[in-house]
């Protein structure tokens, strides 16, 4: 889905090339010959892995599958649908200097509707209770679904059975050892037309590795969705 005419996922793929990963890993379902697609363009190459989940692992079942890719690194863990303007490098300069008690950072960010958020409780930067999408949260303060977790967590994760979601099988059971970092900058589920809308004010950030243009990118510059949201923007 663009934001100002450029993929949301290709935002996410330079903002993490330019903060110095490595190696990343997407996985797949839906549309996914579009997504592969995409990501085998020359600007990935060597960088950019997929994997195709025919029916979906969930958010920790994908990381458990995939787990020997990540050797003994620190991960970034994200849900990509959110079109998020944090500042990356001081997310993970809090992470490396975290407390000793803590396995994993989680960005927060601020909601205006926290029935639908996970909805954090703190005591000094880390977690202390979770609430996930409740009739009367607490607070407004939201997980943003963008994580830094250890290799200490990874290691944990490969003993555990049958998890596949991370916010209701695995954040509850780290409270006191999760580290929570706010964004102030912009943090929005694209998942609605409104949301979605919303976004395409929002100047994106240039980075190095976006330089090219490629054919599919030409392609992509004439897909009618573009003319789709300057029709919505006119309603």
């Amino acid at each position: 889905m663009p934001i100002r005419s450029k993929p949301l996922l290709e935002i996410w793929i330079d903002q993490l090339l330019e903060l110095g990963v490595e190696q990343i890993l997407v996985n797949t379902h839906y549309l996914s010959e579009q997504v592969i697609e995409f990501l085998g363009r020359k600007k990935f190459k060597d960088k950019v892995h997929w994997v195709y989940e025919k029916k979906l692992l969930g958010t920790a079942g994908t990381l458990i599958e995939n787990i020997e890719f990540f050797g003994d690194s620190d991960v970034f863990l994200a849900h990509a649908d959110n079109f998020c303007t944090a500042k990356l490098q001081d997310f993970y300069q809090a992470h490396i200097n975290r407390p000793e008690c803590c396995v994993m950072t989680m960005m927060s960010f601020q909601t205006s509707n926290p029935k639908s958020c996970g909805i954090l409780e703190l005591e000094n930067n880390i977690l202390v209770n979770f609430y996930e999408k409740v009739e009367n949260p607490p607070s407004n303060c939201a997980n943003g679904a963008v994580y830094l977790l250890s290799s200490d967590l990874l290691s944990w994760l490969k003993k555990e059975e049958n998890i596949t979601d991370f916010s209701i099988e695995v954040i509850p059971k780290l409270l006191n050892k999760i580290q929570v970092w706010e964004n102030t900058n912009d943090h929005i589920d694209i998942g609605t037309i409104n949301n979605l809308l919303s976004t395409q004010n929002i100047a994106v950030e240039s980075h190095k590795h976006d330089m090219s243009f490629d054919e599919w990118e030409k392609s992509y510059k004439d897909h009618k969705i573009h003319a789709l949201i300057k029709e919505l923007q006119n309603d």
